[in-house]
């Protein structure tokens, strides 16, 4: 081999040499890549599996503390301060009046700075200084003008406060008064005051935890010296069904630890047993008058009766305690359940789970002498006559006794708000701005639009319009999908009486009532109806509405038939359980319409709590079932479907034909701006 050939050979070896080298420390690289992946991934699998089994612990402990916290209920309560009346005065202080910057005069001019400059010859110098001068006179005037409307202004804002603290003062002083009128009326044993009193402190007690209801009936039997209460107890619900949690890593999945039956009941029972000792102590600290011989309490849960599936008071528990018996019980040492049916001779069901009831010892209706916070004892008041301040009064009332703070506003600068409330529940609770409309017609749309912008005005998380009336569908129309809620008078009467407060509208009915009288055969009895079963494609949520109609206006609002107004007056039109593969229904005796009607129209508009951002493109393969009583299909019709961006349409409408037939024409007109832009065309206000 030559001496060149040798060097080739020499340089290509080096060359492959290098190139295994390369290979290998790329071989060293990426199996140092991979170890560490491979460690990140089980760093990271370890990080998540303890996180896992550290929150699965953390839920166990939450279950743990929330027994603890129903085990140790009692002692707890027994801990908070006893109520006083005192604590419910409230203190004369205002706000010092503060002027701000009107507290400030305007500065005058000052002449020094207004001289003459500039002028050779006397004459310029002559015109030089009449310019200042006049400059100085205007500036002076200027400001002795601004002094002049800041005095003004001034004066105003202190009438102002001046008004305000008179009247605020006043208020407090009424307040004062009403707290020290039933201090007096318990002294000398007024059933009313008492009963208010008794239920202020069981209100605002600081004992019972979050959640927990606070429903209450009551009445005070002056001879005996006795108070009879009926207390809601919280469900069984309260105890928690899980007794654990834990991570099985093998299926990536936390699963719970049912909580036995015979442990969850025993819990549940200590609760109740729990509720009602815990009442009798609040009513027997806050007794610092001694009106109070005794307290009989029935305490009962909002349940379904399991023998007749009716909604009902279910009394769980019930006692007649002693005042001196109870005096010497120390409730932090004892068995509560023991305390209950032992010491004090007390009933408490074996299965509260089960809703099995015990007899009640004495119920407020057996006194005849129930709350009555305004009126004349016995005496239920008509909401319709009431002074105005007092009705409002009442509200504030309603909503503290729903678990709300509530206060009524001054009757100057509040906005068109009457109470200020404030529910403290997390999440759903929040700032609420209420109006409260003592009306014999029906409240206008303005109205309900008026509080809307109240609610956006005053960054509120809801609006409530109370009223002794009611409302037409512009009303409901207009808020639905928005923080508004409307209580009309009938519902307004049935919260009052389920939160142990009084009102009626109009007269009272007779202690006994003629029988009614029979009724008349209805129509649609003897099968003289159809069903209009609905179904389309698409999962949007509609409501589907039916408007009875003479042309193209709606003969009232109370023939625009949606959901507050579930069937017309004479109940020709009425919202039917829909039957699949329909998703909605209306019912309709056509020959039952009246006269004056020769058009029902039937329309749809997406529901805008359940679908908020949806539009009626997803409502396709819209079509009618015509059904007899049977729900027997007795043809289809095909109706209008919905396109994007609309979110109302008009789905068609049958008409009256000269020898009275009924045909059906399609629809098709949609709206982008849902009920409130349709209804207008049909004659229904939505301002």
């Amino acid at each position: 081999m030559s001496r060149r050939s040798s060097g080739l050979v020499g340089v290509w070896a080096e060359v492959q040499r290098q190139q295994q080298r390369q290979l290998e420390a790329e071989a060293r690289s990426r199996r140092e890549q991979e170890r560490r992946a491979r460690a990140e991934q089980r760093r990271m699998e370890r990080d998540y599996r303890e996180y896992r089994q550290a929150e699965a612990r953390r839920r166990t402990q939450e279950l743990d503390a929330r027994v603890a916290a129903l085990q140790g209920l009692l002692a707890a309560g027994c801990r908070a301060p006893a109520f006083r009346a005192a604590a419910l005065t409230r203190a004369e202080d205002v706000q010092p009046f503060s002027a701000g910057q009107l507290g400030v005069p305007v500065a005058m001019p000052d002449p020094n700075l207004y001289q003459a400059h500039g002028g050779w010859t006397p004459g310029r110098r002559a015109q030089a200084q009449a310019q200042a001068r006049a400059r100085f006179e205007y500036d002076w005037n200027a400001a002795q003008a601004a002094e002049t409307r800041r005095q003004q202004q001034l004066a105003d804002l202190r009438r102002q406060y001046d008004a305000w603290v008179t009247g605020h003062l006043a208020e407090v002083r009424r307040h004062n008064a009403g707290i020290a009128e039933v201090v007096a009326g318990v002294r000398s044993g007024d059933a009313e005051a008492v009963v208010e009193y008794f239920t202020a402190a069981l209100y605002a007690s600081t004992a019972w935890p979050e959640g927990f209801p606070r429903q209450v009936a009551a009445a005070y039997d002056p001879a005996s010296r006795q108070l009879v209460l009926d207390w809601e107890l919280p469900g069984h619900d309260v105890v928690p069904e899980a007794k654990s949690v834990r991570y099985v890593v093998s299926a990536d999945e936390d699963k719970e630890a049912a909580r036995p039956v015979t442990q969850r009941r025993a819990l549940y029972r200590g609760v109740v047993a729990q509720c009602v000792l815990l009442v009798l102590h609040d009513l027997f600290a806050a007794d610092e008058h001694g009106a109070l011989a005794s307290v009989a309490l029935n305490g009962f849960v909002d349940d379904h009766d399991p023998a007749t599936g009716v909604r009902t008071h279910i009394v769980l528990a019930s006692v007649m305690a002693e005042r001196a018996t109870f005096a010497d019980l120390r409730l932090e040492q004892v068995d509560p359940v023991s305390c209950l049916t032992e010491g004090l001779r007390g009933q408490l069901a074996a299965r509260p789970d089960q809703l099995s009831p015990v007899r009640p010892v004495r119920r407020p209706d057996d006194v005849g002498q129930h709350i009555a916070s305004h009126g004349g004892a016995g005496e239920e008041p008509d909401l319709r006559e009431m002074d105005p301040i007092v009705f409002e009064s009442l509200v504030a009332e309603l909503f503290r006794a729903m678990g709300m703070q509530a206060v009524m506003t001054q009757r100057s600068n509040d906005g068109g708000v009457d109470v200020d409330a404030l529910d403290p529940t997390p999440i759903r609770g929040g700032k609420i701005v209420v109006q409260v409309k003592r009306y014999r017609n029906t409240v206008p749309p303005t109205a309900v639009r008026d509080l809307y912008g109240t609610v956006q005005d005053r960054g509120a998380n809801k609006g409530v319009l109370v009223t002794t009336s009611g409302f037409g569908p512009g009303s409901y129309t207009f808020a639905n999908g928005k923080p508004l809620e409307l209580i009309s008078g009938p519902e307004l009467v049935d919260l009052l009486h389920r939160h142990g407060l009084s009102g009626r509208l109009g007269e009272r009915a007779p202690a006994t009532p003629a029988p009614p009288p029979a009724p008349a055969p209805r129509r649609d009895d003897v099968g003289d109806y159809n069903v209009l079963g609905m179904s389309w494609s698409g999962t949007v949520a509609v409501d589907v509405c039916a408007l009875v109609c003479a042309g193209n206006r709606v003969l009232s609002d109370d023939h625009f038939v949606f959901f507050n107004n579930e069937r017309t007056p004479d109940g020709s039109v009425r919202a039917e359980p829909a039957s699949p593969p329909d998703k909605a229904a209306v019912r309709v005796a056509f020959e039952s319409l009246p006269a004056a009607a020769d058009r029902l129209a039937l329309v749809a508009a997406v529901d805008p709590e359940a679908n908020p951002h949806a539009d009626l493109s997803g409502f396709t393969d819209a079509r009618i079932r015509l059904l007899d009583p049977s729900l027997t299909e007795l043809g289809t019709l095909d109706v209008s479907e919905g396109r994007a961006g609309e979110t109302a349409l008009v789905l068609g409408s049958f008409r009256r034909r000269a020898g009275g037939d009924w045909d059906f024409v399609l629809g098709g007109k949609g709206y982008t701006g849902g009920l409130e832009q349709l209804l207008p065309d049909y004659g229904i206000a939505v301002e």
